[in-house]
């Protein structure tokens, strides 16, 4: 809170045995500027000084004037603080414009190295719109954790092996043909996709084909010549498109760690389960973990016949996490229909005696709906990565044309592209990740309403008024309205609202936090003119302006969004 430290110090003068840092933590941001900018609750208080919550409150009014706040008020239990604007700007607007895209940077992270895992497609389908809300809360969360003064590694786990991976294998054997993606002339994860989703759909009228898989499955474990060669062709073709959507979506990878070189590596780590009788052996013979005691059911750690599952693999791969990359913390993100799994793993990894155990987190996030209902990737009804970016981008590109004619074909497609992913991250990332959501991509590239289009257009407006004024030295006390004084303190707010997103993992609060500040720039420029102010006043509202535009871009830029200078 800013000068927050200022109002601690004041009202622990007048409040004994209290230090200053108690009070600050508990300082608020009232809901209306109406009553103040910053709020100091006295509930707390009244245990120390034997009163009344609004006695003190109204003792307190005429006792603290803190530096930087032009007045002071009681409000019921309530004290608040009315910062003095001239004050205020000056401190807020010359931080920005001094440390430009460095603000809101801080070490609340304490330089702590945090792996976060995001993305983890499967080797049998094309990245798909649910990958889209993973890689933007992944990239944003990694953003976020860098700019609070953490070592961020970005680690994508590629599930390149498992039934799944068997059944497109199996399809090719017998339907392929020995085609491949180039001779048909398709995108190579596309080409994969379609034999998944062909295996699914002879599996309705030969259900001998399980069995065909799961023998393939074996043969793969117990390394046959001609089943690891297919394995590697097929999946070199998915990995290779994932790449090229990767790129274009902006996703990026410190670390690409694959499944197959751990589902192996867990026998160790299962023998000590099963002598600490963590694990047990059930009747059918595989091998179960204990949780029914902890309030979750028993998990399969490895099947009967053998064979890993996701389990078996993360129980290595966090371990060879933390080891390897001597980090402090790990973070995945993963949908939301995983909470009881991630939930069972740290509790088994917990019970194995590793110390690490409570430094792992599942950040959640709710499904990804169509207006029409949801995405299957079996039935082939996934609505691809590729297949969206590119339709957002097409009504994107009819957006800008229809308001810059003359623009050249390549800056037309450059600019379209630009507010196309913007669209989408945004879209993504503007509503609390724990919720589900309906993506609608007409609506999602709207340049009016809770966009990504708006949010850059925003951007794009503040520098076209800051290209036709003339700058010079700021008298930042000219900044008398209450619009001015609005975005100040927003502008105030960006350093707090990036450090609360780092430690709830909640990137909704940045999305919402920059649609207030557009909202209220938008409000501004249309009722207090800038370029046809007198000189010393337009001087001091263009500063405000650059610092808004520094402030937006560096937000945009958290949630991974590109800004442009004309839109």
């Amino acid at each position: 809170m800013l000068f927050g430290d200022r109002i601690a110090k004041a009202v622990a003068k007048h409040v004994p045995n209290t230090k200053p840092k108690d009070l600050e933590a508990i300082l608020e941001r009232p809901p209306d500027s109406n009553m103040g900018d910053v709020s100091l609750p006295c509930f707390t208080l009244s245990r120390v000084l034997k009163k009344k919550p609004a006695e003190i409150a109204g003792e307190l009014a005429g006792k603290v004037s803190p530096a930087g706040f032009s007045k002071v008020q009681s409000a019921g239990p309530y004290l608040n603080f009315f910062y003095n604007s001239g004050e205020i700007s000056k401190k807020v607007l010359t931080a920005v414009l001094k440390e430009k895209e460095k603000y809101g940077q801080n070490k609340s992270g304490k330089s702590k190295k945090i792996m976060v895992e995001y993305s983890s497609p499967n080797t049998n389908k094309p990245l798909h719109l649910g990958h889209l809300r993973n890689d933007s809360i992944g990239m944003c969360i990694s953003n976020i954790l860098e700019k609070t003064g953490n070592k961020v590694l970005r680690a994508n786990l590629v599930n390149d092996r498992g039934i799944h991976i068997s059944k497109t294998m199996l399809a090719y054997q017998k339907w392929g043909k020995k085609k491949t993606p180039a001779s048909v002339g398709k995108k190579p994860d596309h080409f994969v996709g379609n034999l998944y989703v062909m295996y699914n759909k002879k599996l309705a009228s030969n259900p001998g084909l399980e069995d065909e898989a799961r023998e393939l499955l074996r043969n793969w474990e117990a390394g046959d010549k001609k089943t690891i060669a297919l394995w590697k062709k097929m999946n070199s073709w998915v990995i290779n498109g994932f790449k090229e959507t990767y790129k274009k979506f902006g996703s990026e990878f410190d670390e690409f760690l694959f499944e197959s070189d751990f589902y192996d590596k867990a026998k160790p780590i299962i023998q000590k389960g099963l002598k600490k009788k963590i694990f047990f052996t059930s009747d059918d013979g595989a091998v179960m973990a204990e949780l029914e005691k902890h309030g979750m059911p028993n998990k399969t750690v490895l099947r009967a016949d053998g064979t890993s599952i996701y389990l078996t693999n993360d129980l290595a791969l966090t371990k060879h996490k933390f080891f390897k990359f001597k980090i402090d913390n790990a973070v995945w993100v993963v949908a939301s229909e995983q909470n009881l799994y991630f939930k069972q793993l740290f509790k088994i990894l917990e019970l194995l005696g590793f110390s690490w155990a409570k430094k792992c987190r599942h950040l959640s996030y709710g499904m990804v709906f169509l207006p029409e209902g949801k995405m299957k990737s079996r039935e082939g009804t996934v609505v691809d990565a590729d297949d969206l970016i590119a339709e957002v981008e097409k009504i994107a590109f009819k957006e800008v044309k229809k308001r810059h004619e003359k623009l050249s074909q390549k800056e037309l497609q450059k600019r379209a592209e630009t507010i196309a992913l913007g669209a989408i991250k945004f879209f993504l990332l503007k509503t609390d990740a724990v919720k589900d959501i309906v993506f609608n991509p007409k609506e999602s590239v709207s340049f009016e309403g809770e966009t990504g289009p708006y949010l850059q257009y925003s951007y794009a407006r503040a520098k076209s008024i800051m290209r036709k004024g003339k700058k010079s030295k700021p008298d930042y006390s000219l900044l008398k309205e209450d619009k001015e004084k609005e975005i100040v303190s927003l502008i105030a707010r960006f350093p707090s609202v990036v450090s609360n997103v780092a430690e709830s993992g909640s990137p909704h609060h940045l999305s919402q936090y920059l649609l207030e500040l557009a909202s209220q720039f938008n409000s501004f420029y249309q009722a207090v003119p800038v370029l046809d102010a007198e000189k010393g006043v337009m001087c001091a509202r263009l500063a405000l302006v650059e610092a808004f535009s520094i402030t937006m871009k560096s937000g945009l830029g958290l949630l991974g969004i590109n800004t442009l200078e004309e839109m």
